[in-house]
């Protein structure tokens, strides 16, 4: 604590109310290793630590009608909490610092009456959230039965529609939404991306004249990586947008013959007998209640000894919820489930396909959301004047909070390979171990 601060603490407790810093210090388990300065004057904190910085009443009342997770993002995306020391763009190291040093404790409930007494009252009645935040998933029932056709188009646009412009500066030449696969540990993330394209198509032992089915395609990154290699090659996304950008990347590349990316929802593919199926990050979006259907789906879009992979965000076990956090559900992803690895092998042979091979690529989704966050920061200015600066800062906030995620086995992403057998369990022609190259 500075000596300015110790002497506004110093007189506000004098008068019996306490200070916005003696707010928080209160709460704080330990010595508050953060910086903190609030509108009131006071402050708390090492002076060349990283931290936040209170700049409005309306933040206090986020924080204060909301306490935790929700009150935070709130009062942080809407600019009433500033970060002290990073870019909004990548508050990685804050985030870093924030959860392994800060734990905050319920103080006894004399304390918190003092509390809520210097709060005020008008700053305990809880006001409309940023823009950005979405109803709660209980409230969603008015879009429809969470997962029906209605509801999930919502979710998606949420989410994907954000602004094809956006995106460009975020992902980079590739726009590839997915977790990357680094070859090497000074790869650039167009080379990631491209070696990600590369292992899914080898692990589908793709060939020129071969057809590929791409459920959740995005903006056709995968379409058209297998379309240049003579796959004909079919995309379908819920975005609008990404449909619009991918069919616009196909002629500009003269893969009109080839390739297509569809604006739809994969359950409306009819054709069937393709010789490979790829979902690149859809499974997180469908719900866990329906995965059987989703692999019994896929499976029957497949010929007799087609392949599938299946590429998804996990949870590090099987038991936890599938619910995503809070954050996530209101800003990020809405109505977005996850489940272990487990229960996506689980689901896919009870389905009637045949689990090849399966692997986790969590530290390359760490890397990979390293390199989105860097590009943000770069951007920034392009991206605040595209999208708003409280858009901005929930991308920075998730992509950097992803990151540690990562990091710390929070989450996992896992590639799983299966086959599709006849009634005998045969009808392949696959090498007896793994035919590519990692």
């Amino acid at each position: 604590m500075t000596a300015s601060s110790k002497e506004y603490v110093t007189t506000s407790s004098m008068s019996g109310k306490l200070s916005l810093a003696q707010i928080l210090e209160t709460l704080v388990a330990s010595r508050l290793p953060l910086r903190f300065s609030a509108y009131d004057g006071s402050a708390t904190g090492p002076d060349d630590a990283l931290g936040f910085d209170l700049v409005t009443p309306r933040g206090t009342t986020y924080l204060a009608t909301a306490p935790g997770e929700l009150g935070l993002v709130r009062a942080y995306v809407s600019g009433d909490l500033q970060p002290h020391g990073v870019h909004p763009g990548d508050p990685y190291e804050l985030l870093k610092a924030l959860n392994d040093d800060v734990t905050i404790t319920r103080p006894p409930a004399r304390v918190l009456a003092d509390i809520a007494r210097s709060i005020g009252v008008e700053h305990l009645v809880p006001i409309a959230p940023p823009l950005q935040e979405v109803l709660p998933r209980w409230r969603r029932t008015v879009q429809g039965i969470r997962h029906s056709r209605t509801r999930d188009a919502e979710a998606i646009h949420h989410h994907y529609d954000v602004s094809n412009t956006f995106y460009e500066r975020v992902l980079g030449p590739s726009m590839t939404y997915t977790c990357a696969c680094y070859p090497h540990a000074d790869a650039t993330l167009e080379e990631a991306q491209t070696n990600k394209y590369r292992l899914v198509f080898d692990k589908l032992r793709l060939k020129a004249g071969d057809r590929l089915l791409d459920v959740g395609c995005g903006w056709g990154g995968m379409v058209r990586y297998a379309a240049r290699r003579g796959v004909r090659s079919t995309g379908i996304t819920l975005s609008a947008q990404q449909a619009a950008w991918a069919q616009e990347a196909i002629a500009a590349e003269g893969l009109t013959g080839l390739a297509e990316v569809r604006y739809g929802d994969y359950r409306d593919i009819a054709e069937t007998q393709f010789d490979a199926v790829s979902s690149i990050g859809l499974t997180e979006h469908i719900g866990v209640a329906n995965y059987p259907a989703y692999f019994s789906f896929l499976r029957s879009k497949l010929r007799t000894g087609g392949l599938l992979l299946n590429h998804c965000i996990t949870r590090p076990d099987n038991r936890s919820a599938a619910a995503v956090s809070v954050f996530f559900d209101r800003y990020v992803f809405p109505d977005g489930e996850m489940a272990g690895s487990g229960r996506i092998i689980t689901d896919a042979q009870d389905a009637g396909l045949e689990v090849l091979h399966e692997e986790n690529l969590r530290p390359h989704y760490a890397l990979t959301l390293r390199d989105w966050c860097a590009n943000l920061v770069q951007h920034w200015d392009e991206a605040v004047a595209e999208v708003g600066l409280g858009t901005a800062r929930v991308w920075g906030l998730y992509m950097a909070g992803s990151r540690l995620g990562f990091e710390r086995n929070v989450v996992q992403l896992h590639q799983v390979l299966a086959v599709k057998l006849d009634e005998r369990g045969g009808g392949v022609d696959l090498p007896l171990r793994p035919w590519w190259q990692p």
